[in-house]
């Protein structure tokens, strides 16, 4: 089994990985794809990325049943993607597990339908910010294969950048997301 990755130099979510990659090849990455494959997964990831939280935290965070955070959680923690820091006593002498993002999910396989996850999942977590928070550009451009290529060279640099620094103590979290598409209704028709 490969050792778990240093939280503090490896971000949440990333570009894919190859089934090589996993110890259990091609299944490994198949059963990984689906345990990442719901905007509540992927939530509470990144709800645990830097403090680790307990199921019944999640659930009042999220507004959900603990039952229903459960399955999720196990789910993640089944494939390693979210691990159990040491029991702890709750406010009435409760045990209770507090939960932390591997990180593993940067190294995550793409699967069909990710975009379109991870698009649903932003937009859900952008509707519950605060609106002096959320900053947005849109920007149409025109670029030749070798200025498509420069340009997702210095984005995934910059990425890897922010996700190689270890994460601010009194920083505020934020959440970033980046995309990139040919823009059809532009597209010369032929």
């Amino acid at each position: 089994m490969a050792p778990a990755p240093d939280p503090a130099s490896e971000p949440e979510v990333g570009p894919g990985a190859s089934p090589e990659a996993s110890p259990e090849g091609t299944a490994g990455l198949d059963a990984d794809a689906r345990a990442l494959a719901s905007t509540l997964r992927l939530r509470i990831l990144r709800m645990c990325l830097d403090e680790p939280l307990t199921n019944r935290e999640l659930a009042d965070r999220l507004g959900k049943n603990p039952a229903t955070v459960l399955h999720h959680v196990r789910t993640l923690v089944d494939r390693g993607f979210l691990a159990a820091d040491p029991v702890r006593r709750g406010a009435r002498g409760s045990r209770e597990v507090p939960y932390r993002a591997t990180r593993k999910s940067w190294d995550a396989p793409d699967f069909p339908g990710m975009w379109q996850l991870m698009l649903s999942t932003f937009l859900e977590e952008v509707a519950e910010a605060d609106p002096e928070s959320v900053r947005m550009t849109r920007l149409g451009v025109r670029l030749s294969p070798a200025e498509h290529d420069e340009l997702m060279s210095r984005v995934d640099a910059f990425f890897g950048e922010l996700a190689a620094r270890r994460p601010t103590p009194e920083g505020r979290p934020y959440s970033i997301l980046f995309a990139l598409h040919e823009d059809a209704g532009r597209l010369p028709r032929g």
